[in-house]
């Protein structure tokens, strides 16, 4: 691999319409990496190779015609909780479940500006979790350690976007499942505003957790995959206004006040950062301060909010279990999760829902005095492949809660948030930062990701192709 191999979104589209390339040299390029590094990283759950190069065709056809579209012809991945017409959508489960029968939203979005996809990413089961190891595909590597995981649950598609297979991938976020593997890949990852992106044929997708967004190596192509899948169907419960991500990028933030969140919500486990990690993000906060923000260490007033993310958690899992056609193959921690879900249904969780007016009334009061919230995107490193392997689910849950406390709040809120790359640890492995704003916030947390993008300058450091390619260590 070189770093051509590492062309993003924007650049991958501006190449085409300029005839510099064509859509079937750069899907061809883009299957022949996945499959040379599928024994590694093993980021893909389906790969559209046939249907991909005749797609690719049919996009230089119409390249050649004169057509123009903002993604016409690049190749695109999808995270396997994504409905692709004639695919199964297993969402990191076992077993066999009739493809579907068509495009979800967001997907139909993705076609409409022209992209191919070509294929779909590696999720842990039904995206409970902050790796993406499982029975149904195996362990999915992180291309920067393949000792270690990409995180989760959008794993797939961070290890295939930072090892250079697509320019860039959508996830989904329901606790972090976007912005922890952007942190632990070296990746900018954006959750968006509650509806913001259509979760159709879900209408309110684990009970209004869960969000759909971009992943990608710089904030340019964040915005413009944020802007191509952005809007609501019909039938979506959400439909904030439209915003313009791709401008936001370009703009200057102007002046902000920032507060530095360093203690998370309570979670019981005595979280403190990792050493290496409150370094890198002090080292953040010192460049917003450089930059000429002012920079205050301040503490959100999260309160019991995890009173309302247990219920709505775990009614979300229990849903979607409910409809596999073979719960037997489901986790034992899936079955947990399924049971204490159907405990929480009902009227428990309908009151955790009523909590939110309050907890974005409280939380929010640092608005007043703030225009962002920065934090760590978590208190850990990744951590090493089969770390959680044969944990109960109690155990899992607060091993995974003592390393990624920093997220889950603002899928409560439904509000946005933007992991950006802070650094590295000591020996190698990436850590991230996270932006965090009130309702309807992106377009301020997009332009001040691209000001520390261009003083960062994360976008120009890549993994080791030796690494991404070579063999990881037996476990």
């Amino acid at each position: 691999m070189s770093t051509t191999d590492f062309a993003g979104l924007v650049e991958q589209a501006r190449k085409l319409r300029e005839g510099r390339t064509t859509a079937t040299e750069l899907v061809t390029a883009s299957l022949e990496r996945i499959e040379a590094s599928r024994p590694v990283l093993n980021a893909f759950r389906h790969v559209r190779a046939e249907a991909a190069l005749a797609e690719a065709q049919d996009a230089d056809r119409r390249l050649e015609a004169g057509e123009r579209l903002p993604l016409l012809g690049v190749p695109m991945a999808v995270k396997d909780d994504t409905d692709v017409a004639g695919l199964p959508t297993l969402f990191g489960c076992q077993g066999e479940l009739a493809p579907a029968r068509a495009d979800g939203e967001v997907v139909r979005r993705l076609r409409a500006a022209g992209a191919v996809i070509v294929g779909k990413t590696n999720s842990c089961e039904l995206g409970q979790w902050a790796f993406t190891e499982g029975p149904a595909f195996g362990a999915t590597r992180n291309p920067w350690s393949t000792d270690h995981t990409p995180g989760g649950s959008s794993g797939g598609s961070a290890a295939a976007v930072a090892a250079g297979l697509v320019p860039a991938a959508l996830g989904s976020d329901g606790a972090g499942s976007i912005r922890i593997p952007a942190a632990w890949t070296h990746l900018v990852g954006i959750k968006p505003q509650r509806g913001r992106v259509s979760v159709h044929p879900h209408t309110d997708a684990f009970q209004g957790l869960t969000v759909n967004g971009p992943l990608a190596r710089t904030v340019a192509d964040a915005a413009l995959l944020l802007d191509v899948v952005q809007g609501s169907h019909p039938e979506d419960l959400h439909r904030p206004d439209a915003i313009d991500a791709s401008a936001a990028a370009r703009r200057d933030p102007g002046t902000l006040r920032i507060a530095l969140a360093w203690r998370p919500p309570l979670t019981l486990t005595g979280t403190k950062p990792h050493p290496g990690i409150r370094r890198a993000v002090n080292e953040i906060a010192e460049a917003l301060a450089r930059l000429g923000h002012h920079v205050e260490e301040a503490r959100p007033r999260y309160g019991l909010i995890g009173l309302g993310f247990v219920p709505r958690g775990t009614a979300g899992i229990a849903e979607l279990a409910a409809l596999h056609p073979e719960p037997e193959l489901l986790d034992p921690r899936t079955r947990t999760a399924l049971r204490n879900g159907r405990l929480l249904g009902g009227r428990v969780v309908r009151a955790a829902r009523a909590r939110e007016a309050r907890q974005h009334q409280r939380i929010g009061s640092l608005f007043d005095s703030y225009d962002v919230i920065l934090t760590p995107t978590t208190a850990a490193p990744p951590p090493r492949i089969g770390t959680f392997d044969g944990l109960s689910a109690w155990r899992t849950n607060a091993v995974m809660a003592a390393a990624c406390p920093y997220a889950w709040p603002w899928n409560v809120l439904g509000w946005p948030g933007v992991s950006v790359p802070a650094g590295f640890t000591a020996d190698g492995l990436p850590v991230g930062a996270q932006l965090l704003g009130p309702a309807g916030g992106e377009e301020r947390l997009i332009s001040l990701a691209a000001q520390l993008e261009e003083d960062r300058r994360w976008h120009e450091r890549y993994p080791d192709p030796l690494i991404t390619w070579s063999a990881p260590v037996e476990q």
